[in-house]
């Protein structure tokens, strides 16, 4: 076999795989022992929800009913319909359809950039309502504080995972429009696993927070 037949078969490799078939393996175990360490960090605050939440049960009622379902339900129609324009980047890289995937990689950050301005949005709104925490919290019994502890922390780290999310796509669009990596399925592959992770926390804490006694 010639270096060039080589060079075709083996278009994408990057060392030390000695196989595109085990490079996609190795990038598919890192990318889930990673989200396992991931899921384990996630699983301490809600845990720690829902300790809570069965002690001052009408605590979190009140401090829920003033979080604003409108933005949440927005959020998440965004977040459902990147995670489409993420699939199809993957099945494109997968086809070799280059500027399709770029595209939709594109249309993925763009809505990751979409979630976190309504986000904003949002944030300002419950500092204006007095939603701080601190001695001037609006709400009343003293313990609606822990619910909108949890409310802070866990959509803040959720927003830092997608901000992540979103460098991470934009700089392999830009990589892969300015071939200085092959377009194929690996790459995408762990971002897209990546990007559906934090979709799916989003899709745990929308009705944690938003629904809870609705």
């Amino acid at each position: 076999m010639t270096n060039g037949a080589a060079g075709t078969l083996e278009a994408g490799l990057q060392e030390p795989w000695p196989t595109r078939a085990l490079q996609r393996e190795g990038v598919g175990v890192g990318m889930w022992i990673f989200l396992a360490s991931e899921v384990l960090f996630f699983s301490g605050l809600l845990i720690t929800y829902a300790v809570y939440r069965s002690l001052y049960a009408e605590a979190f009622r009140v401090a829920a009913a003033r979080t604003d379902i409108v933005y949440g339900a927005i959020n998440t129609m965004i977040l459902l319909t990147s995670s489409l324009t993420m699939t199809v980047a993957l099945r494109a890289a997968t086809a070799q359809l280059r500027q399709l995937a770029i595209g939709c990689l594109i249309a993925t950050a763009a809505l990751g950039l979409a979630f976190l301005a309504v986000k904003g949005l949002e944030y300002y709104g419950d500092y204006t309502k007095g939603l701080i925490l601190g001695a001037h919290f609006a709400l009343a019994p003293p313990e609606t504080q822990l619910f909108w502890m949890l409310y802070w922390v866990m959509t803040g780290v959720h927003a830092i995972h997608l901000t992540a999310g979103i460098l991470i796509v934009l700089t392999i669009a830009i990589l892969f429009e300015r071939r200085i990596v092959p377009l194929q399925a690996s790459t995408t592959e762990g971002v897209a696993i990546y990007w559906h992770f934090v979709d799916c926390v989003w899709l745990v804490l929308f009705p944690l927070l938003y629904l809870v006694g609705r």
